[in-house]
């Protein structure tokens, strides 16, 4: 009897944990979008920001709104939604906790499929790159898979390297083509560096698609994921196969990837920081593990977006370097944590 409250209790706190995450998680999401659209060189208050939202009539701070700010925004939850759940899947699927696109050279794919476009086909819209960004992305995931080998109990340590030296191999082609066309340079640079600057929400509806087929696919595979995290022979006991789990996951995790990528450019380490955060505060169960990183990825992407512009007033830093440093740091903390459980 002491046993069974014991695991009651233990199951309540556990579900009342993730409920105040969850809640926690939606009111930052919230709180940033409303900072996101709120700050830059023209600061509005939040009367204003709600007034060009719900009540528009053509003042210069609702077009401000409507035209600048809100779809760069939009773009900041999206491709923070995608690289946060690209990278849940990529460490559920490879049992790897530093494995996510930008670092395993996924995210570089895709923008060295996007530069080639560019070059040789002339190629301008996200519409038109994201056909580009897909095959890239598709192409960096199955390199890394074959060199770093993602089937069974793959060391990490030999993911990590070959994802660095494919994404070496993709930024020396990119440095290469940009040295080749310097007209080409000057119009990617922003996109290079990963930017969500001068959007629109027609150029986003193109993307949305590939978006939400990634996203759909990564719901269906979160039941699966937990099965196989327990090891394959017991996932195929539970009526999961493993080889075609793994292949719907790399899909879902092509498909989000490219569709971040093609939208605002290569940008790393949001995929690697927020699965970890979450899976610090609420476990293991994959379903909630991507629920909260696609609130918590637009957190970290957007408020990496505020801070650029606040640090580079009057102009600013693009949101690629933001989380690159941000990024940085916060690897190393994910290194020492892992060698010290090791130890």
């Amino acid at each position: 009897m002491v046993q069974v409250t014991e695991r009651g209790t233990t199951m309540r706190t556990s579900v009342s944990v993730r409920t105040l995450v969850l809640v926690g998680s939606l009111t930052a999401l919230v709180a940033v979008i409303l900072l996101s659209i709120g700050f830059g060189s023209n600061r509005l208050s939040l009367g204003e920001v709600l007034h060009a939202l719900f009540a528009y009539d053509g003042s210069y701070n609702d077009v401000v709104v409507r035209d600048d700010r809100l779809p760069r925004t939009v773009l900041g939850v999206l491709v923070g939604m995608a690289l946060a759940l690209a990278g849940s899947l990529m460490q559920a699927i490879t049992r790897n906790p530093v494995a996510e696109p930008g670092l395993l050279g996924i995210n570089h794919g895709a923008a060295v499929a996007i530069v080639l476009g560019s070059t040789l086909f002339s190629v301008t819209s996200p519409g038109e790159y994201v056909w580009f960004a897909f095959a890239g992305a598709l192409a960096g995931t199955a390199l890394v898979s074959v060199i770093g080998g993602t089937r069974g109990a793959t060391s990490p340590l030999r993911l990590v390297l070959a994802g660095v030296a494919v994404q070496a191999v993709f930024v020396g082609i990119n440095q290469g083509m940009q040295m080749v066309n310097t007209h080409n340079l000057q119009a990617m640079r922003f996109w290079l560096v990963g930017s969500l600057v001068n959007r629109n929400l027609d150029q986003l509806s193109v993307l949305l698609p590939f978006f939400v087929a990634g996203v759909v696919i990564a719901i269906v595979l979160a039941r699966a994921l937990n099965a196989l995290a327990l090891g394959e022979d017991t996932a195929r006991g539970l009526g999961a196969n493993p080889a075609l789990v793994r292949v719907a996951g790399m899909v879902a995790v092509g498909l989000l990837a490219a569709s971040a990528t093609a939208a605002c450019g290569p940008i790393a380490f949001v995929g690697l920081m927020i699965p970890h955060v979450v899976r610090t505060l609420i476990g293991q169960d994959e379903r909630w593990v991507m629920l909260i990183s696609a609130l918590l990825g637009p957190v970290l992407l957007l408020g990496c977006d505020v801070l650029g512009r606040l640090l580079g007033s009057p102009g600013e830093i693009q949101v690629g370097v933001m989380t690159d440093v941000v990024g940085g740091i916060a690897f190393v903390i994910v290194a020492r944590r892992l060698k010290a459980v090791r130890r």
